[in-house]
């Protein structure tokens, strides 16, 4: 009878969430955006709790911990992009981020905490930080990376690592981003604030755009710094190499330069995925997003234009000029003057070859100065969402060289295109 007793208790519990969790799932919400003030925020060195100097910011952010802590997602700014947050400890309240993102479900998420208080809090009882991430954590937190710790299941659902054994934790710092975190108590699970495979939103009225009605709060912070998400570091290999499996706003050369500098033991390899290693069975089941799914994808289609590298194959590149002429042919069913987006540096040669062509009007979208790829690298987001927006009938991106920010804009470039095309000027 005992038996019978607990077995319908769990049965009923079971039901009860899975109600719960159908009605919050259908819910439309009336979108609020707070303004949020960055520079009202402060954290002093020796204290986990911020000091908030604006009323209205602590106002937005009291109403957001307030969602979060009923279960809701909130929409907030991060260094890196604008981020989809919801309680990383609730089952329920993460799987709203699936559903209102259309996530599939073996993406896992990254978790994001306040302070170190918060992060030992999620670690296993006799895990030891290895000297590697000491260090980089000594540099980077808070900032844009991102580390893979063992993960203990007993306080971590299977919901945020997909059920891997490994879990993903960085510490923002973006004062709004560890302000709303603290101010929750509660560490916050958080992807980017997008329809699932759309490009990563960097302004509030990116997240607006997509998301409206589908989120109760997005907060206002201004544009993202960075405008790439954050590098993510997988240190717990056996060979004591680190592993990059996503760059993003900290650069394999800094890793490296800080790693040459403090380490007082034998200096780790940084190896970067795809580039310099391959992990088939990690792609098939991730421990990190961004590696299994097409991501950063317009609803129109995106060329890469291959500028520089060499075709694959040593065929010759196409000229650029007979290129760009032959654009109007793909899209012979539309009546109307062609729209074509370009995504381009400022000082690339690409922009003098846009010469009015009957049925094609130009909207170039410049990605900043060669010599500064951090530009590129936030402004390329935008760009994409920008050009979305206007209605443009196709995208063209021109290639970066892949170095410091460049390889991670290349990695979201290369996801985001459907197709790839190599000319030359």
């Amino acid at each position: 009878m005992n038996v019978l007793l607990t077995s319908l208790s769990k049965t009923k519990n079971t039901l009860l969430s899975c109600a719960r969790l159908i009605g919050i799932m259908h819910t439309t919400f009336t979108t609020q955006v707070l303004p949020c003030d960055p520079t009202s925020i402060t954290f002093a060195s020796d204290s986990d709790q911020p000091e908030i100097t604006s009323p209205n910011t602590l106002s937005s952010l009291t109403l957001a911990s307030q969602h979060l802590l009923s279960l809701k997602c909130v929409a907030f700014p991060t260094e890196t992009v604008y981020g989809l947050g919801a309680l990383a400890l609730n089952t329920l309240a993460a799987s709203q981020i699936f559903s209102t993102k259309g996530r599939p479900p073996d993406n896992p998420l990254i978790v994001h905490v306040s302070s170190f208080t918060m992060l030992r809090t999620l670690l296993p009882k006799n895990y030891i930080l290895s000297e590697a991430y000491e260090v980089l954590m000594k540099h980077f937190w808070p900032g844009a990376l991102t580390l893979l710790f063992p993960s203990d299941p007993a306080k971590i659902p299977g919901i945020i690592t997909s059920n891997q054994p490994t879990v993903a934790i960085r510490m923002p710092s973006h004062p709004v981003a560890r302000a709303l975190i603290a101010v929750s108590n509660v560490p916050i699970a958080a992807p980017s604030a997008n329809s699932s495979g759309k490009p990563s939103p960097t302004k509030a009225e990116h997240v607006q755009r997509d998301l409206d009605g589908k989120v109760g709060l997005i907060l206002d912070g201004g544009a993202c710094g960075l405008g790439l998400e954050s590098t993510v570091v997988d240190g717990l290999n056996e060979d004591g190499d680190l592993r990059i499996l996503r760059p993003g706003g900290i650069t394999v050369e800094e890793i490296e330069r800080v790693l040459k500098a403090d380490m007082k033991k034998q200096i780790p390899k940084v190896l970067v995925h795809r580039r310099d290693y391959r992990d088939e069975k990690m792609e098939m089941a991730p421990t990190t997003p961004g590696m299994k799914y097409r991501h950063y994808s317009p609803s129109v289609p995106v060329i890469l234009l291959w500028t520089a590298s060499p075709p694959p194959d040593g065929t010759e590149p196409t000229p650029v000029e007979p290129f760009l002429a032959s654009l109007k042919d793909r899209f012979i069913d539309i009546s109307r003057p062609l729209k074509i987006g370009i995504l381009t540096p400022s000082d690339s040669a690409l922009s003098t070859y846009l010469l009015p062509a009957q049925g094609i009007q130009w909207r170039i979208y410049p990605l900043g100065p060669t010599s500064d790829p951090s530009i590129t690298a936030h402004r390329l987001f935008d760009g994409l969402l920008t050009l979305e927006n206007e209605a443009v009938d196709l995208i063209l991106i021109e290639e970066v060289k892949e170095e410091n920010e460049g390889l991670a804009i290349m990695n979201r470039v290369k996801k985001a295109a459907s197709e790839n095309r190599w000319v030359r000027f």
